[in-house]
Order: structure tokens, then C-alpha cells, then sequence
């Protein structure tokens, strides 16, 4: 009987079939080893999160670097929560996301780019986009463009938006229609009244007497007149603004700007009861184009003569000129020049004062039509402040007068602005 193979022993002294079966044992117990090391050195994938709008929630895929934008733009899960927000959404928009996108015409625009699939198969998914108003907190107008994204499942769609707020672009729009209208407007009203009268001229001929006939010639003259400042300023309105967002380099002596503007306007103040006064300090300079500074403080004075004075008492304009204070809140900056017109003549009520430099806005209830201007005076002074760096203040009251001052910058504030 041969016994030998089963009871075969190994060089230790062991049976072979006991050494295979503890080297079995050893290499599963090896593997167990193996694999509790890997679990507890290798930790399991951390889904990142990140704070949008106040949460944190996780996405199944990466969050996109949409803080690379240069814009407000969020990345929206399918139902429109926010996924994610870059630092301009959340700048520009606040805590008006939410109420942006309930708005219907933001829901349709994310219903369409979810159902919205691209043309062909290297192909983006159309671009959505909506415009719409939002009325609170303040009336806003947003322009949302929206394209899907895909997910690995259809439940994990995203899409991504881009918000502009074209409010502003809105107003000019809306400011450029009105100008147009206006324009338009106090163009075709000399116009219609010279045509009605060359009208009148024609059909009387031989037989209209010498005094209608003249009167109707100088009411001619006046609306020609008329329409030739209208026509003038609004010329120099735009050349005004062709150049705004340049600013002057000329270094002008206040002493020789005012030598201009007395010159120009002396002739005015020459009848009873209607009196100039100057106060001007020495050594003042400004950084500023003489000519539109020139006709800023003849505008001023025009209008004080135009709606400030009343034939029965003494009407008096005081122009002046003097360092700033430095320290006053009104002005964007410490020091500079202050240049004003003043008057004692029927001033203004409050309601006017905001609108004053709006064009063709006219203070209609202190004059008669036939003397009053153009209505585009405070707005060319608003303009070419604009271009110098100053501002325009106007204080009034009924039976108090009017005090128009323009605050200039100093000239090394206005030297550093334009290297």
C-alpha cells in the first residue's frame, strides 16, 4: 500500500497538504489586508460644494469657472434654482435674482433653452434670450440670454444665463426720441408762424395798409431771430458734446475769463434800475477751454436778466469769483474755484430746480412767450461742466432770487485726471 504521496512531509516537518492549505489562508487573509489598507487610505470622492445666493449645493458634475465671465452670469439646475453665481451677478443684481428669475418671461425663456437641442451633434444648443421690466425694488430693464447644457442624465440639465441691465441704455434711447420730438417740435413752431405770415404778405399785397404790414415784418424778424438761436445752440450743443470726454489742457486766468464775459454783457445793464456787480479774487486759475467757460457764465447771466427781473424795482446781478472752501460736502473734491451769478430778482419754486438743465425745459410762467429762449442754455452749461470735471448748483425761491454757482476743480486734481 503506498502511503508515501498522501503522507508526504515537507523539509519543516509538516504534511504538504497542511503547508498548501496555510498558504492559501495567508494569501486571502493578505487580500482582506490589502483592501481594508485601501479603504482607509483612500477616501471616498468629495462632491464639491460651493456658496451660490447663500447655499451650498452639490452639482453631479464639477462646477463650471463661471467666474471668468466678464459678466453677471448664474448656472441654473432645470426647475431654475441657482446653482451657481459668479462674484458680478451677485454684485450687480443682490438679492434681485430671485424676483429675476420668477419673472414669466425668465420661466419661458429657461422652458425653451431646457427644450431647446442643438442641430447637429458637435453642435451648442441654441442661445434663448428674453427682455422684460422688472418694476421692484426700482424699475429695471434685463435682458436674460440662456443656453442648455447637457447632462449625463436628462434630470441633470443645466443651463447657464447671462443678465445685462439695459435700463440705462433705455433712457438714452428713450432721452434721444424726446430730443428728436422736441426739436422737431420748437423748429416747425417759428416756422409755421413765418410761413403764416409770408402767407398773410402774399395775399394782402397792394392792398394791406403800411402799419399791418410792418407789424407782421417785425413779428417775421422775431420768429427768424428765433429760429436762428434755436438752430445756433443746438449746433453748439453738439460740438459741445462731440467733444465732452475731453478735457481742457489751457491754464485760464479768472481775472482775464471775467474781463470777457463783462465786455460781452455790459451793454445789458445799461438801463435804469439794472445794476452789475463784480466780486472776483485775485490769482485764480482754473484749467478750462475760455471760450465754453465764457459762454457758461454768459448763460447764466442771460438767464437771470430773462426770468429774474421785474420792471417795477431795481434788479441787480452780482458775478463773482473766489476760492472754494476745503471742506465742503457739495463738491466731489476739496478746494477749487467757485464762479457764480447772482441775482435779487423773482427767483423760482422749488419744482423747477431739479429739471433746469434738462433740454428745452423752460421756466414758462416767468415770461412771455414771445421773450422766452430756447430752453437749451442750462443744459449746454451742464455739458461743458461735465467736459471741465465742475458742477452746477441752483438755489431759488419766489421773491428771494436765484444763485447759480459752478464749482471747477483745482488744477492739479484736473492736471492728474489727464495724463
Amino acid at each position: 500500500m503506498r502511503t508515501d504521496s498522501l503522507a508526504a512531509i515537507s523539509h519543516d516537518g509538516l504534511p504538504l497538504w497542511a503547508g498548501l492549505t496555510l498558504a492559501g489562508v495567508a494569501v486571502v487573509g493578505w487580500g482582506y489586508a490589502a483592501l481594508a489598507f485601501r479603504r482607509r487610505t483612500i477616501p471616498e470622492p468629495v462632491v464639491p460644494e460651493f456658496p451660490t445666493m447663500g447655499l451650498s449645493l452639490p452639482l453631479p458634475d464639477a462646477p463650471l469657472p463661471i467666474e471668468l465671465f466678464p459678466g453677471s452670469v448664474l448656472l441654473l439646475d432645470r426647475l431654475g434654482a441657482v446653482l451657481q453665481a459668479n462674484e458680478e451677478a451677485l454684485t450687480q443684481f443682490g438679492d434681485s435674482v430671485g424676483a429675476i428669475l420668477r419673472h414669466p418671461a425668465a420661466r419661458s425663456a429657461l422652458s425653451a433653452a431646457l427644450r431647446a437641442e442643438p442641430e447637429g451633434a458637435d453642435d451648442l444648443p441654441p442661445v434663448c434670450s428674453t427682455t422684460f421690466t422688472l418694476d421692484v425694488p426700482v424699475p429695471r430693464t434685463l435682458h436674460l440670454s440662456l443656453r442648455g447644457l447637457p447632462g449625463p442624465q436628462d434630470r441633470h440639465k443645466r443651463v447657464l444665463v447671462v443678465m445685462s441691465d439695459r435700463s440705462e441704455a433705455q433712457v438714452l434711447d428713450r432721452m434721444r426720441l424726446d430730443f428728436v420730438a422736441h426739436a422737431s417740435h420748437e423748429l416747425r413752431t417759428p416756422l409755421a408762424s413765418l410761413s403764416g405770415f409770408i402767407d398773410a404778405l402774399r395775399a394782402g399785397g397792394s392792398t394791406m395798409d403800411e402799419g399791418t404790414r410792418q407789424q407782421f415784418l417785425d413779428i417775421m424778424g422775431q420768429q427768424s431771430a428765433r429760429l436762428k438761436r434755436l438752430i445756433d445752440r443746438l449746433l453748439y450743443l453738439s460740438r459741445v458734446q462731440a467733444h465732452e470726454h475731453q478735457r481742457p489742457r489751457d491754464v485760464v486766468e479768472v481775472a482775464d475769463l471775467m474781463a470777457i464775459v463783462l465786455g460781452e454783457v455790459a451793454p445789458r445793464f445799461d438801463e435804469d434800475g439794472c445794476t452789475l456787480n463784480l466780486a472776483i479774487e485775485d490769482e485764480l486759475i482754473i484749467k478750462a477751454d475760455e471760450d465754453e467757460m465764457v459762454q457758461v457764465l454768459l448763460n447764466l447771466i442771460e438767464n437771470a436778466l430773462k426770468y429774474g427781473r421785474e420792471r417795477e424795482r431795481p434788479f441787480s446781478v452780482t458775478l463773482f469769483a473766489r476760492r472754494a472752501p476745503e471742506r465742503d460736502d457739495r463738491w466731489p473734491e476739496d478746494g477749487g474755484v467757485l464762479l457764480g451769478v447772482e441775482d435779487n430778482g423773482r427767483g423760482m419754486e422749488a419744482h423747477h430746480l431739479p429739471r433746469l438743465t434738462e433740454r428745452f425745459y423752460r421756466v414758462v410762467d416767468k415770461v412771455e412767450p414771445a421773450q422766452q429762449g430756447t430752453g437749451l442754455g442750462l443744459s449746454i452749461v451742464r455739458h461743458i461742466l461735465d467736459r471741465h470735471g465742475g458742477r452746477l448748483r441752483v438755489a431759488s425761491a419766489p421773491g428771494r432770487g436765484t444763485t447759480c454757482l459752478v464749482w471747477l476743480p483745482p488744477v492739479s486734481v484736473v492736471q492728474s485726471e489727464t495724463v
